[in-house]
């Protein structure tokens, strides 16, 4: 079952979704401020967004959705690809270590 997140009718549908990428980071997180609210009255009605501006950092960001700038399909493709790039490298030195540990085991 996949899992699900109401928004009442009466609220505008967000423009960025949990885990987007964007210029400003993955969006973590996202909350609205419905018109008539103190939170709304003091700073504008509508969706803010969590953000963390670099994967290995404790780092957040709360920004309004319009200072948020989408990827462009071509900057999400190499950031993506680069990040499969990363993780082959990785994988490629675990198994180097599995060989060793494997080779070691058999000779002893």
């Amino acid at each position: 079952m996949q899992p699900t997140i109401s928004i009442p009718q009466h609220w505008a549908y967000p423009g960025f979704a949990l885990d987007q990428r964007t210029e400003q980071g993955t969006i973590l997180g996202l909350y609205y401020y419905p018109s008539g609210t103190e939170l709304a009255e003091q700073f504008d009605e509508g969706w803010r967004y969590v953000l963390m501006p670099k994967k290995n950092s404790d780092e957040i960001s709360y920004l309004q959705e319009a200072q948020i700038q989408p990827l462009t399909p071509e900057e999400l493709f190499h950031q993506i690809n680069a990040e499969i790039d990363f993780y082959q490298q990785q994988i490629s030195i675990l198994n180097r270590q599995l060989t060793v540990l494997t080779k070691g085991a058999n000779n002893g």
